[in-house]
């Protein structure tokens, strides 16, 4: 058998999966549940662990993490997906698991990827079997538990936040990859040097492809080991053994097709970058609000919900501090619906930046919130007489419109004293200008209109 045929053999799974570490000390990441002294990590040691929920993004170890527990607590490992499979295979799962602990006295961890994929109905499905300890459940999610899972499954289980890896983390994991590989390499050779260290042995990745990757990587494992395994089978394709093999920075750009930040157009992602873009609408923050748009323009978002949301932004953060905003954020829908993707993307680009830069008040967003609550609470007030609508005699006879005073006719253009709030409501002020922009003019008026109506009185 050949060298390389031999290392094939070796290595047939994917780098990933030789990669995934089958104790606790070698786990990357997540040192805020696993460090020493951490509940969690305690947990696991002592073999007493719980149902759990693992919350995290793609590559963060939730997977990784489970087979551990299942290792250090002695229990059967049973993989399950909420995609491709359903309640029957829970039930041929569950029915295992009681012969395995009447038989053997050993335990089954179930673990559920992608459980928020499962409906309400199908993960009470779990319940009676977590309850009676037929099985520890751990189920692994992207989305929010609180919005996902069933408050019936969230009460019997602990749920455990996990994190993108930090570039640390990621870079760590790289460098051990490659050890391993050469390793993989060295056990078919005598001859093979494996030294450790990512600029050593047979197949070595130079320092700023290390850091490009980490990039792309995102904080996911998997991402950054599967980039890195096509990188190796790229520079072995062009430089086969014995010759040097090195991953450059070109070999990498050249097995990148395109990076796609990572977002997701229907998951809770989608609604913190909207609320990233919003809040650094709010904050002033040009670039800021430029990045987090493109983010969700590159990353497939429907331009014209981003429009619809930048017209909440005019009305909400930016209001009469200038009047202009809601004019510029629907010119910019108007645009982009004409134009089209990528002009039109321009548009929007140049209305979050006018959001961004203009001054701010929240003041008609929040007597609009004061005078929803007072209609809500006086629902049934009449309307005073005098500014009812009289189109017929009757009505006139009734005292409809009677002593309702015409603006324009009166002195300097104003009625002063004249009511226009039902009794209940009279006096209630709930706009209150800012002194920012356009609103700083609109005080000024409204002061005005005080002192006449004092004058009056």
């Amino acid at each position: 058998m050949t060298q390389e045929s031999l290392f094939e053999s070796s290595s047939s799974r994917p780098l990933a999966d030789r990669m995934r570490p089958a104790d606790l000390d070698d786990f990357v990441g997540q040192q805020h549940l696993l460090g020493p002294g951490r509940p969690l990590r305690e947990a696991i040691e002592r073999g007493d662990v719980p149902s759990l929920i693992f919350w995290g993004p793609p590559g963060c170890g939730k997977t990784t993490l489970a087979h551990i527990i299942a290792k250090h607590t002695d229990q059967q490992f049973e993989p399950f997906s909420a995609v491709t499979e359903g309640v029957p295979r829970v039930r041929e799962i569950i029915k295992e698991a009681e012969e395995r602990r009447r038989l053997e006295g050993r335990g089954t961890i179930l673990f559920c990827d992608e459980i928020h994929r499962f409906n309400k109905a199908q993960q009470d499905a779990f319940l009676p079997w977590v309850e009676r300890g037929v099985i520890t459940l751990i189920g692994a999610t992207t989305e929010n538990p609180s919005f996902e899972l069933t408050g019936a499954l969230l009460s019997r289980s602990q749920v455990y936040v996990l994190e993108p890896l930090g570039a640390e983390d990621t870079r760590l994991l790289v460098e051990r990859a490659i050890e391993r590989v050469n390793g993989e390499r060295g056990a078919g050779s005598d001859t093979a040097t494996v030294e450790r260290g990512a600029g050593s042995g047979t197949l070595r990745i130079e320092d700023d492809a290390v850091a490009q990757l980490v990039s792309f990587a995102d904080g996911d494992a998997r991402r950054a080991l599967n980039t890195l395994e096509a990188c190796i089978a790229d520079v072995r394709h062009r430089s086969p053994l014995p010759a040097p093999q090195v991953i450059t920075s070109d070999v990498l750009q050249a097995v990148l097709s395109r990076r796609i930040p990572k977002y997701d157009k229907t998951g809770e992602e989608h609604f913190n970058i909207i609320s990233a873009l919003h809040k650094a609408v709010r904050g002033s923050d040009v670039e800021g609000a430029l990045y987090w748009l493109a983010r969700m323009l590159v990353g497939g978002e429907d331009p014209l919900y981003v429009a619809r949301r930048i017209v909440r932004m005019a009305s909400e953060d930016i209001g009469l501090a200038d009047p202009r905003a809601l004019s510029v954020a629907l010119a910019a829908k108007e645009a982009y619906h004409f134009l089209g993707s990528p002009e039109g993307e321009l548009a929007l680009a140049e209305a979050v930046v006018y959001m961004a830069t203009a001054p701010k008040s929240n003041r008609v967003y929040a007597a609009w919130g004061k005078a929803r609550t007072a209609a809500q609470e006086h629902p049934a007030e009449p309307v005073p007489l005098h500014i009812r609508n009289a189109p017929t005699k009757l009505m006139k006879d009734l005292g409809y419109s009677a002593g309702y005073r015409y603006d324009p006719s009166e002195p300097e253009g104003y009625a002063a004293g004249q009511q226009y709030l039902p009794d209940a409501l009279r006096g209630a002020r709930w706009y209150e200008p800012g002194d920012k922009g356009y609103e700083k003019q609109v005080r000024e008026r409204l002061a005005w209109w005080e002192r006449m109506r004092n004058r009056e009185t």
